[in-house]
């Protein structure tokens, strides 16, 4: 239920009571009060969740009836009998459990000045989110100037600063952001003083919604309001453009923090040149070094780590190994990213051996190895075909404690395949079903590559119906070394009942997925069913290839019956010189799988 704006109307019509007993305001105030005190004398549980009903007092009872929104305003702002702020909080809530009575904005807004003027900050805050959830957004404007207009004249500005302080945070908890802003405005407009916890509470959730520019904007907006600037705040900023390669704005940021007469820190310089290197401008990085240096702000790992990640990702190794070496002369001592960084560059580069160097000169230096340095290093030797040494790594990696992850196990397992080794390749798989690690696309494709290959099509078809069941989709060529596998075994059944599954899938095939089955038509002799699908290929549009034509010469020449001279005229840009052909029908009858595959 939202409180409807007719309620916040600040004057009431007490004619409308005039049937009802007439009691003096002041009187019904002492009345109330004195009913509430003795009320909260006699009930010792004062904090308990549940109120005292309120309506077993017999005098509370009769006035209840003629009781006004603005009684309650009178008796907040008066309070005659001083009773404690707690107890008018209890009767307050206790009434607003009670209709047909219902509390006006106006009554809200002198309980939250009251409260918060008593230092109850909790309960403010809950009455303000109590307020919010009824009104909804875009409900700023009213709420703040109804508490503008209730603002007690003989209160400290200190507490309308804290009441406001309520309120900003209780928009911001609300996940109403755009209020809380607009509630800065309206005081800044009011001429009142920033609520300065408020105005932090929000700034800092501000700047986790991950929208650099919007924050930057706001921020300087609270600056502009008196805020005082943070240098901490500049970087979560920079941090924030960098992150989305914004390198542009982040140097805005950073040329700011000057004007605002705040020196940058190590840590701002390390997340300019830590954006600079990301977005690829290494150059810029060095020039904000030297800059560095020039003021008297000594580069620490960290801003060696991100200029040696740069260079790196342009390839620059010599650059970066130098740049390693001149932060050790430094007497700086590399950590686990600046080891992991380099060695990465140069796994990615083919120079394993500079990697392991750099390795074991990282396990000398004690700074212990994580994942992500196995990965990189077990990842890099597979590349270059160096089984051995990365099971080795692997193995070294689980004696010390660390659990290989699905990256880790994926590498591993399609090196063993390229390697012609499947049986540890499956005993990985295994191992990772075991520690419920789940093998994504890239895992399937190796295993069901590496099966076809050792010619164990029957697994690799199982392999490929986990896959599909799994949610994957295997792509074509993975299809496609299946189908050929069972052709070259001499099951073209099944290789002709995979394309069809291919194509009930809404797949088109491309043309090397046609050959293989061709290629298993012609090797059995079946020409009649290799003509078909020929002709069904064009028919979906597929064009035939050079190697289209050599499987079907090459199945003609070898099971008799004369070529068919129309299947290779009407093609265009296809050679249909029979010679031609002929010359090639030798060469295509050793057509070799990966030619097939490209």
């Amino acid at each position: 239920m939202k409180l409807k704006p007719h309620h916040f109307h600040l004057h009431y019509n007490l004619a409308s009571f005039s049937s009802k007993p007439r009691y003096k305001n002041h009187d019904i105030l002492y009345t109330i009060s004195e009913a509430i005190d003795t009320i909260h004398n006699n009930n010792s549980n004062l904090h308990s969740q549940t109120p005292p009903d309120y309506s077993l007092n017999p005098s509370l009872k009769r006035i209840l009836p003629s009781l006004t929104s603005h009684h309650i305003t009178n008796l907040i702002n008066l309070n005659p009998l001083s009773l404690s702020p707690h107890s008018l909080f209890s009767f307050f809530n206790w009434l607003a459990s009670r209709p047909p009575f219902r509390h006006t904005l106006h009554n809200y807004s002198t309980m939250a000045h009251f409260l918060s003027s008593h230092n109850m900050l909790t309960q403010t805050h809950s009455l303000f989110l109590f307020i919010i959830s009824r009104m909804g957004h875009h409900s700023s404007t009213s709420l703040i100037s109804s508490l503008l207009q209730t603002n007690p004249t003989h209160h400290h500005h200190h507490c309308s600063v804290l009441v406001f302080d309520a309120l900003i945070i209780a928009y911001t908890d609300s996940g109403f952001i755009q209020d809380a802003i607009q509630c800065l405005r309206l005081l800044k407009r009011n001429n009142f003083a920033i609520p300065l916890r408020g105005c932090e509470y929000l700034l800092r959730r501000v700047m986790k919604l991950k929208q650099p520019e919007p924050c930057w904007e706001f921020y300087l907006e609270v600056l502009d309001y008196g805020y005082p600037p943070k240098v901490y705040l500049f970087n979560i900023l920079m941090h924030g453009f960098s992150k989305v390669g914004d390198a542009m704005n982040a140097r805005k940021v950073f040329d700011e923090i000057p004007k605002r007469r705040l020196r940058p820190t190590v840590v701002s310089f390390n997340t300019l040149i830590s954006g600079y290197c990301k977005t690829g401008n290494v150059e810029e990085g060095f020039v904000l070094k030297g800059v560095m240096e020039s003021e008297r702000i000594s580069p620490d790992v960290f801003t060696y780590s991100a200029l040696i990640n740069g260079l790196c990702k342009e390839s620059r190794l010599d650059d970066a190994n130098n740049l390693f070496d001149e932060m050790c002369e430094r007497g700086l001592v590399p950590n686990g990213v600046t080891f992991t960084t380099l060695i990465d560059g140069q796994c990615k580069d083919g120079k394993t051996d500079l990697a392991l160097r750099n390795f074991q000169k990282m396990k000398d230096q004690d700074v212990r190895p994580d994942l992500i340095t196995y990965n990189a290093l077990i990842n890099g030797l597979c590349r270059v075909g160096d089984f051995k040494e990365a099971r080795k790594l692997f193995n070294e990696m689980i004696g010390n404690d660390l659990k290989p992850d699905k990256i880790t196990f994926t590498t591993l397992m399609d090196g063993c395949c390229k390697d012609g080794d499947m049986e540890s390749a499956l005993e990985i798989k295994d191992r990772m079903v075991e520690e419920g690690i789940k093998l994504d696309d890239v895992a399937y494709t190796a295993l069901i590559s590496g099966l076809c290959r050792d010619g164990r099509v029957r697994d690799a078809e199982k392999l490929l119906r986990d896959m599909l069941s799994a949610g994957y989709k295997p792509d074509d060529p993975t299809y496609t070394m299946v189908i050929d596998c069972y052709c070259k075994k001499g099951d073209v059944k099944m290789g002709a009942k995979l394309l069809k599954e291919m194509q009930r899938d809404g797949r088109v095939p491309g043309v090397v997925t046609y050959n293989a089955l061709m290629n298993g038509f012609c090797k059995q002799g079946q020409m009649k069913n290799a003509r078909m699908l020929l002709d069904a290929m064009l028919n979906l549009g597929v064009v035939p290839n050079d190697i289209t034509f050599n499987i079907l010469l090459d199945g003609h020449c070898k099971h008799g019956g004369s070529v068919d001279f129309d299947i290779f005229s009407g093609e265009k840009g296809l050679v249909s010189d029979y010679a031609s052909y002929i010359a090639l029908v030798n060469e295509s009858s050793k057509i070799s799988k990966d030619r097939l595959r490209n």
